[in-house]
């Protein structure tokens, strides 16, 4: 792969936004910095996967973070010190519909926005992913990516923590249970296709199964983790985050907090269940999120939902995704479920 060229990019460089000057052939089918103006870059790219390499910095010291497609966090924000460059990369999934899988189609192509307090950008190339690994996501609204403010899902701030080489594929939907997204085409008959041997399908789907009954939702998990291994992937089960819902003694020991529904079903309990029996890797996000929720308390655990917002207390705020989107990689790195060296710790 060519080095960047120095003398080139500090031609290119502003001390904060981005140049849109063109920028040094990478190659037939790399794209760079021409296609990009001000804080926005747009690469009119088919659907597919796509490495891109950034060297950000400029004059003055900056601070960029890098978004993309449906309000995805790609990169999170990195300070340059002034004069410096940082190289820095990750692998991306463009699609059609660019977010929920039920949702409109977006803008065609691949479109980044910078962000961060001081934003600078000296270049920047798209090339094809040739072998890059996918981490489908199978989910409901606490996962999916959110079309709009204050909302996010946990999936879609999942990216960031991930370098180059592995991709997220998201394909969580608000307002799905286990029923609908069997048997929605848009869904399940859409995503089993793409996998492929080796792709992670991480798989959290309870919220929303408020009517189904213990028989049926343990069947839709094991037909969910059957039909991921008949495409050679790896199937990962996770229990859903918790809702914030404190009993008096500040615990979320209800069936409302811990995602029991109003058939006494256990939803943790039963993917637990079934992960033990069928030997697949567990998250136990529910575990999780509520010794996170419970150790910040009744007001601290607000900023985590979108309480102060909404009365929400269902849905994560950006923060909020995101501090739980590092709880997941965390698991895939305790697990070796992800390469080490592929998630980012900082």
């Amino acid at each position: 792969m060519r080095r960047f060229n120095l003398a080139l990019l500090a031609a290119l460089t502003l001390s904060s936004g981005l140049a849109a000057t063109p920028a040094q052939a990478h190659g037939r089918h790399a794209l760079g910095i021409e296609n990009c103006a001000g804080t926005a870059c747009h690469f009119d790219v088919p659907s597919g996967t796509y490495d891109v390499q950034l060297l950000l910095g400029g004059d003055a010291a900056s601070s960029t973070s890098v978004s993309g497609e449906t309000r995805r966090s790609l990169l999170p924000e990195t300070a340059v010190a002034a004069g410096e460059r940082a190289a820095r990369s990750f692998t991306v999934n463009v699609r059609t519909p660019e977010g929920e899988p039920t949702g409109p189609d977006g803008t065609p192509g691949l479109d980044l926005a910078l962000g961060g307090s001081a934003p600078a950008l000296a270049d920047i190339r798209v090339t094809p992913a040739r072998h890059a690994r996918q981490v489908f996501l199978v989910g409901d609204s606490t996962v999916c990516d959110q079309p709009g403010d204050p909302y996010s899902g946990w999936g879609q701030q999942l990216p960031q923590y991930l370098r180059k080489g592995v991709s997220v594929a998201n394909y969580a939907d608000s307002g799905e249970s286990t029923v609908t997204y069997l048997s929605e085409p848009r869904l399940w008959a859409t995503v089993q296709p793409l996998i492929r041997p080796g792709d992670l399908v991480l798989i959290q789907l309870a919220h929303n199964d408020k009517t189904t009954d213990e028989a049926t939702y343990r069947a839709n998990l094991e037909t969910l983790v059957a039909g991921v291994r008949q495409k050679g992937g790896n199937p990962v089960l996770v229990t859903p985050i918790v809702r914030r819902w404190f009993n008096s003694d500040g615990t979320l020991n209800n069936n409302t907090a811990l995602l029991v529904n109003g058939l006494g079903v256990d939803h943790p309990a039963v993917i637990r269940s079934v992960a033990a029996t069928e030997g697949v890797p567990l998250i136990d996000l529910t575990a999780k999120t509520k010794a996170l929720v419970e150790s910040l308390g009744v007001e601290g655990s607000k900023a985590i939902y979108l309480y102060n917002e909404k009365k929400d207390n269902t849905h994560t705020s950006v923060h909020g995704a995101t501090v739980y989107a590092g709880l997941v990689r965390d698991a895939l790195v305790a697990q070796h479920l992800v390469p080490k060296g592929v998630a980012r710790v900082g």
